[in-house]
């Protein structure tokens, strides 16, 4: 079974149920009508000649929707990142699947000021254009039996590309990942169980769609379960969002530090009275963040870990399996071992090395990229390209991206764990990002970038220099009181090393 077939058996079980709440749009989409709209769309995407077809939709009814569509039509539904240059972010997708046809929103346009390019079409086009021989044929084939409406639509195996999510980029160019329906699945089956998640949830979707994060926890999960969707497409609106957990008494969120930083400041006590499980991804969970939720609101929230690569889910913790500062243990069906840095032979508990891991969620590996699937995808291990460690009971510790080592003097420096002491000395409300700039003699200096210069830098580095070694001590800050953020909620280190390299320069001229 493909993932929209396991749609159309669950809006056939809950058809009269509210399946999104959109807000943007006020309204109410129940399970019937999604797989009406969502027959009529097949029709209409069948047309197109292109095996991939872009979608940059906000979070909503209408995005999910078109994703619908189009598996139904037996296409591939290409996500695009509208959060951080839309045009070339849209371009660089069309050129890298190469296909033509881009869904979109003219309100998105519009609220970004961007001009439409060649192949874009607008939802509001195609719901004007629909004429009562469209949607009578979807509404008579809407009330035929299961297995008729699954007759009529893509029929294939599970083994089949889902969609093409592409990575963040916050490091090196986006690699375009392809992801099965075998993949996803392995999610959308393994996290309800050890969540214990259950059609009667009420699920926030305030990530956007083209994160993983976003269209497995956001999407795949809660309209297979027969659960409603509270949509919101912008999770930086910390109040409103705090407002719709508490008016739509929603029972799962899932967010990014970043986002959940934001809620904990905007949100009052009682606001999350309803919530069951929050779940935080993409980011380690700061101790501040995760106290400050306990205290405020009574409310854990539980750390997990995953990856674009691995749809995302590779561990998590829940209420049952939780240890503050890990990111859980492997959700079932998934293996991981930590290898040696330099010999890849396997550590033994508690020894920090290369994560890598193992499971019917990992992709088949990056379209048109054949060396890099070479490199991270070794005979069914996938190398995450982060570091870690397995403790005596289980769990897994992430400790950063490999990439956010960095030599200096000889020694290897975290710059994840330079941050997270950082952060622990910094005013609340000052976020802080680690990088590492260019020295002659030493390879690289660690330099810390601030959102503002009032702190107290002296007492902050004696502070540090209790807890790490001296060459891990920040050899300057800087002041960028913009510090990139990414659609996801995470740091654009890239930028942020550029920005820091270029006043690095200015400096030394």
């Amino acid at each position: 079974m493909q993932l929209h077939q396991k749609f159309i058996e669950t809006a056939k079980g809950f058809n009269k149920k509210i399946s999104v709440y959109d807000i943007a749009t006020s309204k109410e989409v129940t399970y019937e009508k999604m797989l009406i709209v969502s027959l009529i769309f097949a029709k209409k995407f069948k047309k197109i000649k292109s095996k991939y077809v872009g979608i940059m939709v906000p979070t909503s009814a209408g995005c999910m929707l078109s994703n619908l569509g189009i598996l139904m039509a037996g296409k591939i539904p290409v996500m695009i990142n509208y959060a951080t240059g839309a045009i070339e972010n849209a371009i660089y997708a069309q050129e890298k699947c190469s296909f033509n046809t881009i869904i979109t929103s003219q309100k998105l346009l519009q609220k970004l000021k961007i001009e439409p390019i060649d192949g874009m079409i607008f939802l509001e086009d195609i719901a004007k254009s629909l004429s009562l021989l469209d949607k009578l044929p979807a509404l008579l084939r809407s009330k035929f039996s299961l297995k008729s409406i699954l007759k009529s639509v893509h029929q294939g195996s599970e083994e089949e590309t889902a969609v093409i999510l592409f990575t963040s980029g916050s490091e090196k160019e986006p690699k375009a990942v392809q992801l099965s329906h075998k993949n996803i699945f392995h999610n959308v089956k393994n996290i309800p169980c050890v969540v214990d998640l259950c059609s009667e949830d009420i699920f926030l979707a305030n990530l956007p769609l083209f994160h993983v994060f976003g269209i497995t926890a956001n999407y795949w999960i809660p309209i297979t379960l027969g659960c409603s969707i509270v949509a919101y497409p912008n999770p930086l609106e910390f109040k409103i969002i705090c407002g719709l957990v508490k008016k739509y008494k929603i029972t799962l969120m899932a967010g990014t530090p970043a986002f959940y930083h934001g809620y904990l400041k905007k949100s009052k006590p009682g606001d999350f009275e309803s919530m069951q499980f929050a779940l935080s991804g993409a980011d380690t969970l700061s101790p501040h963040i995760y106290e400050g939720f306990l205290e405020k609101h009574n409310l854990k929230i539980y750390d997990a870990y995953g990856t674009t690569e691995t749809s995302p889910a590779i561990s998590i913790n829940t209420p049952k399996f939780h240890k503050v500062g890990s990111v859980g243990k492997p959700i079932p069906g998934v293996q991981v071992k930590i290898l040696n840095l330099e010999t890849d032979d396997e550590l033994p508990a508690n020894t920090v090395g290369k994560i890598f891991v193992k499971g019917d969620m990992v992709t088949e590996g990056y379209l048109g990229d054949l060396e890099e699937t070479s490199l991270r995808m070794r005979k069914g291990w996938y190398d995450t390209g982060d570091m870690g460690l397995i403790d005596e009971d289980g769990f897994l510790w992430h400790k950063g991206r490999l990439k956010r080592f960095v030599k200096v003097g000889g020694e290897m420096v975290s710059l994840v764990k330079v941050e997270q002491v950082l952060d622990k000395y910094l005013p609340e409300g000052v976020i802080c990002c680690v990088v590492d700039v260019p020295n002659p003699t030493k390879g690289a200096d660690v330099v810390a970038a601030v959102t503002t210069g009032e702190i107290n830098k002296r007492k902050i580095l004696k502070q540090m220099a209790e807890e790490l070694p001296a060459i891990a001590i920040p050899k300057e800050f800087y002041i960028i009181e913009d510090i990139p953020i990414m659609g996801t909620g995470k740091v654009n280190f890239r930028a942020v090393e550029t920005i820091c390299r270029e006043i690095q320069k200015k400096k030394l001229e």
